[in-house]
């Protein structure tokens, strides 16, 4: 295989950063372990984050995801884990990552976190009819 798993995240420069604009990254088959019992979890990542000087590498970002399908983490930690690891690698004004796990055991888990730079407020919506 010429590519392997792997946790380094890469950025590319924004080629807008004066202006506010929303990114949305959906990956529908995300995996990792469960702690207790060993067996895979499987979830719908949605990240949403508006960039400031960088932009998160898609390339980077796949391999990023395929790490965690052999770790066992709790679904809350291992979101916020992903929350803290996009943040530091691109600085974002915004960023939202929902985790949406399906069902184990009869209990869907839907874990959100975000994270928002110092100072930086959303504008307002623009309501069209």
């Amino acid at each position: 295989m010429s590519t392997q798993p792997s946790k380094d995240l890469e950025t590319f420069p924004n080629p807008h950063p004066d202006r506010d604009y929303t990114i949305r990254i959906r990956t529908p088959e995300f995996t990792c372990l469960c702690p207790k019992t060993g067996q895979p979890d499987f979830a719908t990542l949605y990240l949403e984050y508006i960039p400031n000087q960088l932009c998160v590498e898609l390339k980077s970002f796949k391999l990023y995801i395929w790490s965690f399908r052999d770790e066992g983490a709790f679904h809350e930690d291992i979101t916020n884990c992903m929350l803290n690891d996009l943040v530091n690698c691109c600085q974002p004004r915004f960023m939202r990552l929902r985790a949406k796990f399906n069902v184990r055991g009869g209990v869907y888990t839907d874990v959100v976190v975000e994270h928002r730079q110092d100072g930086w407020e959303a504008p307002a919506s623009v309501k069209l009819k």
